[in-house]
């Protein structure tokens, strides 16, 4: 799956360059025009990275930052804060608040993507094209081959896709909902059960090689790697 980026912006030209660029970079681009939509589009389609401006209508870049690192939903997803303020009690204030980067306007196109791809290999490294690993299995995004303890371990690429959503953070509990999202796409109108179908084709091959079922049902939540 792509990765998704929402960019909180209320200016217009602003967005256009931005959604631009980081479509450009292979994203799934929603936009926001003020704060308050910002919030709306993040509990709605919940995105890897968010760029948010400082000054907006309605409801401040700081105010949403705030918001969204006080919730635990929310709190894990990276904010780079853009903004025309340039002196250090105002970065050291929007760093406090939560911002996990501040870019000062008028910014560098070239330098913001660079950050954004940055919070993008922290959040979803199999996004650009990193190894991961969890225990003994081995999943190298760019051939999309996986192994277990040494073996390969045959998947579907609907099984890849999976696995790699659920060994981005092992121990996290993904709903259904959420991997309907990541691994089919919110434009794949799937049944909820068709993810318990795959994750059972998915434990089936990774049990098959080596070593016992990694993955972890949570009852009445979802399912998490380890």
């Amino acid at each position: 799956m792509q990765p998704h980026v929402l960019i909180v912006e209320d200016e217009p030209a602003q967005r256009e360059v931005l959604r631009y660029n980081i479509e450009a970079e292979g994203c799934r681009v929603t936009q926001a025009g003020d704060g308050e939509e910002g919030l709306i589009c993040v509990k709605e389609d919940l995105p890897d990275v968010i760029v948010l401006d400082w000054m907006m209508p309605r409801l401040s870049g700081i105010e949403v930052c705030r918001r969204l690192k006080a919730s635990p939903a929310t709190r894990g997803i990276p904010v780079i804060m853009l903004s025309a303020k340039s002196e250090d009690i105002d970065k050291v204030r929007g760093l406090e608040t939560g911002a996990d980067d501040y870019v000062i306007k008028p910014y560098s196109v070239a330098e913001l993507m660079a950050r954004i791809r940055g919070q993008l290999r922290r959040v979803r490294p199999t996004t650009v094209g990193e190894t991961m690993m969890f225990e003994d299995i081995i999943l190298d995004s760019e051939t999309h081959r996986v192994t277990r303890a040494g073996d390969d371990v045959k998947l579907g690429p609907t099984e890849f896709r999976l696995l790699s959503t659920l060994i981005e953070k092992p121990g996290r509990v993904w709903t259904r909902e959420q991997l309907l999202d990541r691994v089919w796409g919110l434009d794949n109108y799937v049944d909820t059960r068709t993810v318990d179908v795959h994750v059972g084709r998915l434990r089936k091959a990774l049990s098959g090689v080596k070593g016992g079922d990694p993955i972890r049902t949570v009852r009445g939540a979802g399912y998490a790697l380890g």
